[in-house]
């Protein structure tokens, strides 16, 4: 009697068991159905509305949709804000009656710089129209204040805090990590500024770096400085001695630097609002996500005329794309069917990239400069355009940069690790080899690489150094002598790149499509469209709860140790010739 009751139990306990799961997914079927039903609907904008936009999630240069996103399940998280996408969305709601101001929410800005000044420019153009931006935050940082600098008026929270001291960049070095392992790097590189090595055979900053990192970060800073005290109405002098001496440590200090107009909570900050949009004193205000509001409107126009967007977003690598690289395969199958389509009446690339492989890079190139012989072909530069990025850029017609664009490094290195005493002496592996000839595996990390092979090493890498300072003298129609004498891996921000003649115009996106669209004859008559295309979300959140979950468990098993881990592992990224930035940076 017990067994039937027991197995009773069993049963009922599997039904409900069954039932709960079935309903679960039912509704998770369900709100992904209405993901993907909102993602196509346009939704509607109440009158009398304020754009909410919130800018401490990712950045990246094209929206990465995710029709799961609040759900309570793995891969919902808030879905990355595509620059691009933001800015034609800012720019709709300069004109849109049923936006009357910006509520702007931004704490940790992780942009970047340039990426800041292309959404501030989108912030100052939409208060021409006479609406009206207020910022509130919590605490800021440095490029968040930057940011919220454009806003009529500036909230902080009565404890909160601002940072404004100025910038500082770090580099981590690995020499007496490999002295440690028995780990040697065989590094073949030109140019006296290529300190993308650097942290592999150094403990600190050569002199040649420091120097360039040092200019970086002051025409950077000098930027910021100017654009706030234009805002703030503060004198630039004053607000950089305030910057230097890190005067303001305090909310207080905040208030009495200018920098801050008051200290408010946040149901202040709401009944400042409803002030502005003649609420009552409860009154609800309808503040709209960006998430919504993009789809709240279509730049679908009718117009023949397509100016093509091809996104050059990330490392730049071989084959195919994935996310966070530049895949050389992909890129160039973009070019080509942009040229070849008749409706494509110019290209405008979008570089955002510290390099990458050199024989990537020089693949791209070759249809970068076949384009330009068909249409108007203009690069726009986001953050980094740098070696291999500067590489994709230098065969078009015009290159626009932002003032704190990070370019040039127009050089190359090789690097290669030798593991054999870290194999041998510390996990017991040992190799041998035998050859017909005198020159070995020349890509081999199982024993030193003889003088030999040093030798065809660094002749392979000069070799592509004068390929690619000579297809840079062709692009920017320079002498090469005078090319040489502003490459050899320095690296530029946008400013000294235009004195130097690396780029052409100091400006944007839009300063770019504008280029685009003149050359080709269609200023008033033309429509955007970018590519490549996004990869189906399915996809993408399959790999995203893949990488997630292999992420957390090394975060979990190695604990302080996983960062340094990660900056390791990309040591695998360096085979063959490189024509990249240095690899570690951190903004401080």
């Amino acid at each position: 009697m017990n067994f039937f009751k027991t197995f009773l139990a069993s049963c009922l306990g599997s039904l409900v068991a069954l039932i709960v799961l079935s309903v679960l997914l039912i509704s998770l079927l369900s709100a992904m159905v209405a993901g993907f039903s909102d993602k196509d609907r346009t939704t509607s904008v109440s009158d009398n509305s304020v754009l909410n936009l919130k800018l401490d999630g990712n950045i990246t240069e094209l929206d990465v949709d995710n029709p799961l996103e609040g759900l309570p399940i793995p891969g919902a998280e808030e879905a990355s804000i595509g620059l691009l996408p933001l800015k034609q969305a800012i720019a709709h709601a300069k004109t849109d009656p049923a936006i009357k101001g910006i509520y702007l929410e931004v704490s940790v800005f992780s942009g970047g710089y340039a990426v800041a000044k292309e959404i501030r420019e989108s912030l100052l153009d939409f208060k021409s129209s006479g609406k009206w931006i207020v910022a509130y935050s919590e605490g800021m940082t440095e490029p968040s204040y930057y940011l919220a600098s454009t806003a009529d008026k500036i909230y902080l929270h009565p404890q909160g805090e601002v940072e404004f001291n100025g910038l500082a960049l770090e580099i981590s070095f690995f020499k007496k990590m490999f002295d440690k392992l028995e780990i040697k790097p065989e590094i073949f590189r030109v140019g006296d500024f290529k300190s993308a090595v650097e942290p592999f055979f150094l403990t600190q900053m050569s002199e040649a770096n420091r120097l360039q990192m040092s200019e970086w970060i002051k025409g950077i800073n000098q930027t910021l400085l100017h654009d706030v005290a234009e805002s703030r109405k503060i004198n630039e002098a004053e607000l950089k001695n305030i910057s230097d001496k890190m005067l303001i440590t305090s909310p207080q200090e905040a208030i009495k630097y200018h920098l801050i107009d008051s200290l408010f909570y946040f149901d202040q900050v709401q009944a400042e609002m409803r002030s502005r949009l003649s609420l009552s004193k409860n009154a609800k205000i309808s503040l709209v996500k960006y998430g919504k509001y993009k789809r709240s409107f279509t730049n679908t126009s009718t117009s023949k005329n397509e100016i093509a967007v091809i996104v050059a977003d990330g490392d730049i690598m071989p084959g195919k794309a994935k996310e966070g690289t530049i895949g050389s395969d992909t890129f160039t199958e973009e070019l080509r069917k942009a040229r070849t389509n008749e409706k494509v009446k110019a290209i405008v690339l979008r570089i955002n990239s510290p390099g990458g492989s050199a024989l990537a890079s020089d693949a791209m190139w070759r249809e970068v400069t076949l384009a330009s012989k068909e249409k108007p072909i203009i690069a726009s530069m986001s953050n980094y355009a740098a070696s291999g990025g500067y590489y994709l850029a230098m065969g078009c017609d015009s290159i626009v940069a932002e003032p704190n664009t990070i370019t040039g490094s127009i050089g190359v290195f090789s690097v290669l690790f030798d593991l054999s005493s870290f194999l041998d002496k510390k996990i017991g592996i040992t190799f041998d080899e035998t050859k017909t000839g005198e020159v070995g595996n020349m890509t081999t990390f199982t024993r030193p690489l003889t003088d030999m092979e040093k030798t065809i090493w660094q002749k392979k890498t000069n070799a592509i150094y004068e390929v690619f300072t000579g297809k840079a003298a062709q692009g920017r129609r320079m002498p090469v002598e005078k090319l040489l004498k502003i490459a050899s891996g320095r690296v530029w921000i946008g400013t000294q790149a235009k004195e130097n003649g690396l780029v052409d115009v100091l400006g944007g996106f839009n300063d770019a499509v504008a280029i685009a669209a003149k050359k080709a004859g269609v200023e008033k008559d033309y429509k955007l469209r970018f590519y490549p295309h996004q990869k189906s979300f399915f996809a993408q959140w399959l790999q995203d709860m893949e990488d997630n979950a292999r992420t957390k468990i090394l975060e979990h098993e190695l604990g302080d140790s996983y960062q340094t881990f990660q900056q390791v592992k990309k040591v695998k990224d360096y085979a063959g010739v490189q024509a990249r930035l240095p690899f570690s940076l951190e903004w401080k």
